[in-house]
């Protein structure tokens, strides 16, 4: 088995430097020292620190793919299921340092993403490719019956994308999972239902 290149080293332990310690506040030298390699090669590997950034943010989204495969793509289980274990997903594994660092994509938004227009641009497109794989599950929810077709299912994806971002920062703050637990019950217990709902018996299983 060939050994991780210096590259790979980089990027996988510097998305923990930058996750951990934030963006502006994790420096070359930081990241290299983690990475136990020398420091001419992050310029070897990278142009810019904000192109690394870049990289870094591509390969948390590498396992946030993977989670809407098991979750909010997934046609083995009810719609609805879906959405629940795709916050509750989210929730475990921020919630595996007591919710210190927080979801980086959010970091990311709130400290970089004024200064650099690529990082900006990159979050887009991640944050929109969240709100199809939710609109997707939840457009299965109206087909399934679990779910009212009034339900405008783009912009409901894109408000548990915004809301549930909201929850992860407060979680953060209060090093607690509950704003992500009240976010999920009046998502389920109240949103969902106001919206039209046609199955209660789904909303309360899922």
């Amino acid at each position: 088995m060939s050994k991780p290149s210096h590259r790979e080293k980089i990027l996988h332990e510097g998305l923990k430097v930058v996750h951990a310690n934030g963006f502006a506040n994790a420096s070359v030298r930081d990241i290299v020292r983690a990475a136990g390699v020398p420091q001419g090669s992050f310029t070897n590997h990278f142009d810019s620190k904000e192109a690394f950034g870049v990289e870094v943010i591509d390969l948390y989204f590498a396992n946030s793919l993977e989670v809407f495969k098991r979750t909010l793509r997934n046609d083995e289980l009810p719609p609805l299921q879906r959405l629940r274990k795709y916050i509750d997903e989210g929730k475990n594994r921020l919630n595996k340092d007591s919710m210190r660092t927080g979801c980086l994509f959010g970091n990311f938004t709130a400290e970089a993403s004024e200064h650099s227009e690529a990082i900006r641009q990159r979050l887009l497109e991640v944050f929109g490719e969240v709100r199809r794989s939710i609109a997707y599950c939840l457009r299965a929810a109206v087909k399934a019956g679990e779910l009212s077709p009034s339900v405008d299912c783009d912009e409901m994806a894109a408000f548990i994308v915004s809301s549930l971002q909201g929850a992860n920062l407060m979680a953060k703050a209060e090093r607690s999972p509950e704003p992500v637990e009240r976010f999920k019950e009046i998502l389920f217990g109240t949103i969902l239902r106001r919206v039209g709902s046609v199955d209660d018996e789904a909303l309360a299983k899922a």
